[in-house]
């Protein structure tokens, strides 16, 4: 098994140039099986995981979410970035105790987003103090572990471009590794986005087909992100299998896996 330091050096180096897929497992089999079919780094998804435990995204406590932070670090060569959703705290103090927690979970990186447990967004001046905080916080353990700041007011207005670049600049200048505004979707946002923060990287969230990889990086960006869409494809398959079968079918486990596939790809794999 890969050291911690090894994997948190190896992700910060795929941070440095060019741009790779960064894929977003929801627990142990899901991570192993992505780190099986090659990708360098993993991230966790809060949603995805909520879902596992049968409850809505949010609805996972901060010592669930280190508990699996945890197991996934543990459980993969891979670096893990970790979905630390809004930090679990809203006073910046918080936020930073809870952020050393998850440093010490052996995660390679961590995202803190701008908004508040109501669902609302923090104020720029407030947002970039939580974001100095957990700069402070990270740099505090001594350990190599990227920030990953994120805007999220472009996923309720796709318009907001503005807003959204205004927090990601002054998050940069706050200590932030990395700069992620979901919901930026448009060509010229991306390149407005990795304009405003260059040289610092920035991660864009892919929801569907909309761009290649190829056509992202010739937009400069560096990390591509899917959130919980992973997971919503593996729940879209069940549903529809399940929908089949509750009307007398079976013809919705015709795509599965073979037990030989599974068993052979997670054979390699020791705890």
């Amino acid at each position: 098994m890969t050291d911690t330091a090894s994997k948190r050096a190896r992700f910060r180096a795929l941070h440095q140039s060019g741009c790779f897929v960064i894929p977003n497992p929801w627990d142990i089999g899901s991570a192993r099986l992505l780190q099986h079919m090659g990708f360098e780094a993993l991230a966790s998804t809060s949603s995805g995981h909520a879902w596992t435990r049968g409850r809505a995204d949010y609805a996972v406590t901060r010592d669930e979410t280190l508990a699996h932070l945890a197991a996934l670090s543990a459980a993969v060569d891979l670096p893990v970035n970790a979905d630390f959703e809004f930090g679990f705290a809203v006073e910046p103090a918080d936020v930073a105790a809870n952020v050393k927690l998850a440093v010490a979970t052996g995660i390679a990186g961590l995202s803190i987003e701008d908004t508040k447990p109501d669902g609302g967004l923090h104020d720029l001046p407030f947002a970039v103090e939580r974001i100095r905080a957990a700069r402070a916080a990270i740099d505090a353990t001594g350990e190599d572990v990227l920030l990953v700041a994120r805007a999220e007011v472009m996923l309720t207005d796709s318009d907001a471009i503005k807003s959204a670049i205004d927090k990601l600049v002054a998050f940069a200048g706050a200590g932030a590794d990395c700069l992620y505004a979901p919901g930026a979707r448009r060509k010229e946002d991306i390149t407005a986005i990795v304009r405003a923060v260059a040289p610092k990287p920035v991660n864009v969230l892919m929801w569907g087909p909309d761009y290649t990889v190829a056509e992202l990086a010739d937009l400069g960006v560096r990390r591509i992100s899917i959130g919980g869409s992973l997971a919503r494809v593996a729940w879209g398959a069940v549903l529809a299998a399940a929908e089949k079968m509750r009307a007398g079918s079976f013809e919705g486990l015709a795509g599965a896996a073979s037990g030989k596939t599974m068993n052979g790809m997670f054979s390699r794999f020791e705890d």
